[in-house]
């Protein structure tokens, strides 16, 4: 463990797609409001942190690796708290990829005794996120061609295209990609791709309402008939993680979360730390086991979070 991550310092990662940034308000609810049947918050605390493409690019710098992002940053104020995060801990984030005609895409979520309240997004809709390769094309291509991996962010907002996908996957060393099958682009032939169990299900052309057994052999079957990925790793939640090569079902690896406070990132975690560790030359199997255990340290924290080698090291 300590040699992988002794390896992962020298690799230079390109983390492509929607970058977000995620607010957290926390406090107490006491009362009722008078004007209307909703409850009073007593903010008690108030952070920002990145999310989205943003969050796995901060995974990966946790992790040790040297990290560029590249997404939809708005020139606003939230933007700007977005990119400061990011450069804070020595991400680049290229200028060249600001924009004036959408906003940066935010979530706020209100929390009260760990119980969400509510949500409130701002974004635009998906077509104003488009990036123009007429114009950004050929630096992306430049950045595709220095990292020696790229991992492909897609929350469905609107940066991930499939002129995007074909662009990067002409000159990738390595692409991992984490999909969004519902807006049905071409995610196909990448070195990994890491859906969870809804997308995975989708991918494969089934129902996201499926309450029965995950079918495994089926859902890995149809996923590479349609995406031919090189490995496929399929995140299971409590079930653990699915493991397939060559339309085969290699191995499920039971979860490594010893508690489990909050879900969200940890599909972030999962692409990062398995791409980490296949580009510094590990196994499938071993990459697997290596995000296993980062993942098994997010979840058990509270908010969208990262993993740090010391954490992995004391499990």
């Amino acid at each position: 463990m300590k040699d992988l991550l002794k390896q992962i310092k020298s690799l230079r990662i390109l983390v492509i797609g929607d970058v977000m940034l995620d607010r957290y308000v926390t406090g107490d609810v006491t009362r009722i409001s008078p004007e209307a049947p909703v409850p009073v918050l007593a903010v008690r605390e108030e952070r920002s942190v990145a999310g989205g493409a943003a969050n796995v690019a901060l995974n990966l710098k946790s992790l040790g690796a040297q990290v560029e992002s590249v997404g939809w940053y708005g020139e606003d104020s939230r933007g700007d708290e977005l990119i400061q995060i990011l450069q804070s801990q020595d991400i680049l984030v290229d200028s060249k990829f600001r924009f004036v005609n959408a906003p940066t895409i935010s979530k706020s979520r209100i929390t009260a005794s760990n119980q969400q309240i509510c949500r409130v997004d701002r974004e635009a809709v998906s077509d104003e996120y488009k990036p123009d390769l007429s114009h950004l094309g050929e630096i992306i291509a430049e950045k595709v061609e220095r990292a020696d991996a790229v991992i492909i962010s897609d929350y469905g907002k609107g940066f991930v295209t499939n002129e995007l996908l074909a662009l990067v996957r002409e000159s990738a060393r390595f692409l991992a990609v984490d999909p969004k099958p519902s807006r049905l682009l071409d995610y196909s032939q990448p070195d990994l791709l890491t859906p969870n169990r809804l997308e995975a299900l989708e991918l494969a052309g089934l129902s996201r309402e499926m309450r029965d057994r995950f079918p495994s052999d089926q859902v890995v079957k149809s996923i590479f008939e349609e995406h031919a990925p090189k490995m496929l790793a399929v995140t299971l939640g409590a079930e653990g993680m699915l493991l397939s090569r060559s339309g085969k079902v290699e191995r499920i690896i039971p979860t490594a979360a010893r508690e489990v406070f909050d879900v969200s990132g940890a599909g972030d975690t999962v692409i990062a730390s398995l791409t980490l560790a296949l580009a510094a030359g590990q196994s499938f199997e071993q990459a697997a086991e290596f995000a296993n255990l980062a993942a098994g340290v997010v979840v058990g924290k509270v908010g969208t979070a990262t993993v740090s080698p010391a954490e992995i090291l004391n499990l």
